[in-house]
């Protein structure tokens, strides 16, 4: 089953590219139904646009509270018939306002080994700690900056001396593999969460996982294809 998703975006879109890309191989079921910036010139839109896919900005200095921003989303959202949202570079905290409209049903790609390196420069922080592995995590979306139970995440080395930008490109590499497997979990209805703990259930055993208590759960590692 295709899985109609919404993407929000700040910047260039990469991680946007990734998905698009994706849908084009075969390789994920969904479909971005809209694509909204808080930015005008965020080049995430123009690569929407490239692709055909409906975008809208929304820019959250235009409201007078968090809330009522969420709450235009969500509306949008739902009048492209939206069932998840992917948040590909959006630099916003959203509410239980957007949270409670797609519970359980919006994640976000982090670049920085959560729970180390929170905030707007995950790549910038772990290269000046001097970390010798840094990686990047797609999470589910809470109240809290980067704090939501975690779904995948990929690891990468850090060399000693190295500048931001060297880490951020090879962590950039595995954002992109990693975000459109997550995606393609959700389309396949695979994901459970209980507590903090994402479960990824093995493709076809969802009723027998069920039944047992999950006794044959997958590492939430990379499949064939991503």
């Amino acid at each position: 089953m295709t899985l109609p998703i919404g993407v929000l975006v700040s910047g260039s879109g990469s991680n946007l590219q990734s998905i698009i890309d994706r849908i084009g191989e075969g390789t994920l079921d969904a479909e971005v139904r809209v694509v909204i910036s808080n930015k005008s010139g965020a080049y995430g839109l123009e690569r929407a646009a490239q692709a055909g896919i409906p975008t809208r900005v929304l820019q959250h200095g235009d409201y007078s509270s968090r809330e009522e921003f969420d709450a235009d989303m969500v509306s949008v959202l739902r009048d492209h018939g939206v069932k998840a949202v992917v948040m590909a570079g959006f630099m916003r905290i959203i509410t239980p306002v957007f949270l409670n409209a797609f519970p359980e049903r919006v994640i976000n790609i982090h670049p920085a080994l959560l729970p180390s390196f929170p905030g707007v420069d995950g790549q910038g922080d772990a290269a000046e700690y001097g970390v010798r592995i840094a990686g990047c995590t797609v999470h589910f979306v809470d109240e809290k900056m980067d704090h939501g139970p975690v779904v995948i995440q990929a690891a990468v080395p850090a060399q000693a001396g190295e500048s931001r930008e060297e880490l951020a490109e090879r962590i950039l590499k595995m954002e992109h593999r990693i975000l459109p497997q997550a995606v393609q979990w959700l389309a396949e209805d695979r994901i459970t969460v209980k507590g903090r703990h994402v479960h990824v259930e093995e493709k076809g055993r969802k009723e027998a996982a069920q039944e047992k208590d999950f006794p044959s759960l997958v590492n939430p590692a990379l499949e064939e294809g991503f």
